[in-house]
């Protein structure tokens, strides 16, 4: 999106009339899909309100919209685009998160489970398995550029929860935005990277990606880790801090945490 389409979609949001039409019941937590409108402009939102969060034993009650705010403001700041437009606001339903809908391209495959032969090529392994019927598979995601921030940006906000289903390619061409949703289980200050683009585990960053990262951290010393503050913890914002430095000291991306789920359930 253009820097003045996104200032027009945060106002929408912000600003517009919310009439739920639907849930989604795949979600965990209270999901709404929703009609947004505004001066004549109409969009579809998911709104999340703080009501319907399900408790969760490793973070604190009434925290998740905030967190999926707080995963925007990264992701907008860096200029990864993978969250799209999310504000905090009230609603139907009391206080919550709204964000702006995506249409996914449901032809486009970049994680999959497979067998080894039918494994596309270039794409990276991240774990085998036993399919339904015994027969040996393989989880695994395409070398996309576009994955490969997203990867970062997981491991900059301690994504809990990147399954397949949460990432959305909008076309099949290859700049063709991706974009990645539910961030509500982000931000803690413990260890918790959950992902199924484990691909790049342990290979070095980009230049592209520590330049990004390298911004990352100035902004967390001042403008970005404001806007983060109103969401989260002081800890919770020194411990993003601390990851973002620790990627550009090591220059590599992150292994799975030993003792820690690698990999979400289910994957998609």
């Amino acid at each position: 999106m253009t820097t003045s389409a996104v200032a027009d979609a945060l106002h929408l949001l912000r600003e517009g009339s919310i009439e739920v039409e639907g849930r989604l019941v795949d979600a965990s937590n209270a999901t709404l899909y929703a009609r947004i409108s505004l001066d004549g402009v109409e969009s579809a939102c998911v709104y999340k309100p703080v009501a319907g969060e399900r408790p969760l034993w490793d973070f604190p009650d009434g925290t998740l919209a905030g967190r999926e705010v707080s995963a925007y403001l990264v992701s907008a700041y860096a200029g990864w685009d993978v969250v799209p437009p999310t504000v905090l606001r009230d609603g139907p339903f009391g206080p919550g998160m709204v964000q702006l809908w995506v249409d996914a391209d449901d032809t486009v495959e970049l994680v999959d489970i497979v067998t080894r032969p039918a494994l596309p090529p270039g794409w990276l392994a991240v774990l085998d398995a036993r399919g339904e019927g015994g027969e040996a598979v393989v989880l695994a995601h395409a070398a996309d550029p576009r994955l490969r921030r997203m990867a970062v940006f997981d491991a900059v906000v301690n994504n809990a929860d990147r399954k397949g289903g949460h990432i959305l390619p909008l076309g099949p061409a290859a700049d063709a935005p991706v974009h990645g949703v539910d961030h509500g289980v982000s931000f803690n200050v413990e260890e918790k990277l959950r992902t199924v683009l484990w691909g790049w585990a342990g290979r070095r960053i980009d230049a592209e990606d520590l330049d990004t990262l390298a911004r990352v951290r100035d902004g967390l010393e001042g403008e970005l880790g404001s806007q983060l503050a109103e969401h989260l913890t002081a800890a919770e914002v020194t411990a993003t801090e601390r990851r973002v430095r620790r990627l550009l000291r090591e220059a590599r991306m992150p292994r799975p945490v030993p003792g820690w789920p690698a990999i979400p359930w289910p994957a998609f």
